[in-house]
């Protein structure tokens, strides 16, 4: 702003005042590049005082450079004008309104003094209510960005409460999918005596079982065989099972993790609800897309009549496959037997 200002003083000046006006004009130019740095360099406001006695000793300039001859004080009311009127933006409303009626006052008494138009002291007046302007406009601003501040910090926080709240959620869920798929299961079949309490099996379950709840080594690595879950999981099942898949599948340890417990969970419902030991466990497709397909030729049951509360097909299958972005289909009527299937396909964000 300020070299403006000094091209309209040396331009409008007459040959005769040039000089004298250049070197006001380079007192000017001096004084506002320091003041600048000074107030960059975050310095405080305590060349105030001194702007403001600079100030008064420029309009004061107009005595000996025939500014009011040649017309030529518009540049010295400007830079009077802006120096009030961004005083406001960094100091306390008390010195910036000091400093304002100090040098714009006092700028226009020296014009007064030196016998100007009423216009152009008129000119002088406006600089107490632009100052004035500019102190409301910068406090407004000031206030909405603080309100805007607060409003981004509370979004932050509650964003961050609600993914802490979610992760929490997502852990109890995976606790008590895990407990349904192990020792709930285990304990519930021995109870209701769909197995003898010395079956020769139910020992290495239960300690199985409890390996499991205990921990996940299977979380450790960033990639996972699902062939080898898979395989791993069949003889613990206690079904026969006829298993077609590929040598290996190579997945990421929480992708693979998911289909093999999914799969469990369906194996482990053929054994307590669909009334045969035999099943088939098909998988297909590579690390990009899959499709794993759990069969039973067993009693099969209407879906319409399985009660809200069983978790089983909902939360350790269906839920399990909508988290990892897949899906679960289930089909099955009485009489037909038992066909789920879940797909997974990866997806680039």
């Amino acid at each position: 702003m300020a070299l403006p200002i000094c091209a309209i003083a040396l331009l409008r000046a007459s040959p005769g005042n040039f000089p004298a006006t250049a070197s006001v004009v380079a007192v000017a130019a001096v004084w506002t590049c320091a003041h600048a740095w000074w107030l960059r360099a975050g310095r405080g406001n305590a060349l105030v005082a001194a702007d403001t006695v600079v100030l008064l000793g420029l309009s004061a300039s107009m005595f000996w450079t025939g500014a009011l001859e040649d017309t030529n004080g518009a540049w010295l009311r400007l830079l009077v004008t802006f120096a009030c009127v961004t005083c406001q933006w960094h100091t306390t409303p008390l010195v910036g309104g000091l400093m304002a009626l100090a040098a714009g006052g006092g700028a226009a008494a020296l014009v007064a003094a030196a016998g100007a138009a009423p216009g152009v002291l008129r000119g002088y007046l406006w600089v107490l209510p632009a100052a004035a302007l500019s102190r409301t406009v910068w406090t407004l601003l000031r206030r909405a960005a603080d309100r805007a501040d607060r409003m981004a910090a509370e979004a932050a926080r509650a964003r961050a409460e609600a993914e802490v709240a979610a992760a929490v959620r997502a852990e109890e869920r995976e606790l008590a999918n895990a407990l349904h798929d192990t020792a709930a299961t285990t304990l519930l079949m021995v109870g209701t005596g769909q197995v003898p309490s010395d079956a020769a099996w139910l020992a290495p379950q239960a300690r199985r079982d409890l390996e499991r709840l205990r921990s996940d080594d299977r979380q450790s690595a960033r990639e996972t065989d699902l062939v080898e879950l898979l395989r791993a999981d069949l003889d613990a099942v206690q079904l026969t099972v006829e298993f077609d898949a590929p040598p290996h599948l190579t997945l990421p340890t929480g992708i693979a993790t998911t289909l093999a417990d999914a799969t469990r969970e369906a194996l482990t419902n053929v054994r307590r609800h669909a009334g045969t030991t035999r099943a088939a466990v098909r998988l297909s497709g590579d690390a990009r897309a899959l499709r794993l397909d759990i069969v039973d030729r067993g009693k099969g049951f209407d879906q319409e009549a399985v009660p809200p509360t069983r978790r089983g097909l909902r939360e350790s299958v269906h839920g399990r496959m909508t988290r990892i972005g897949g899906t679960a289909r289930i089909v099955s009527a009485p009489g037909e037997g038992t066909r789920v299937r879940l797909e997974w396909q990866e997806t680039h964000d």
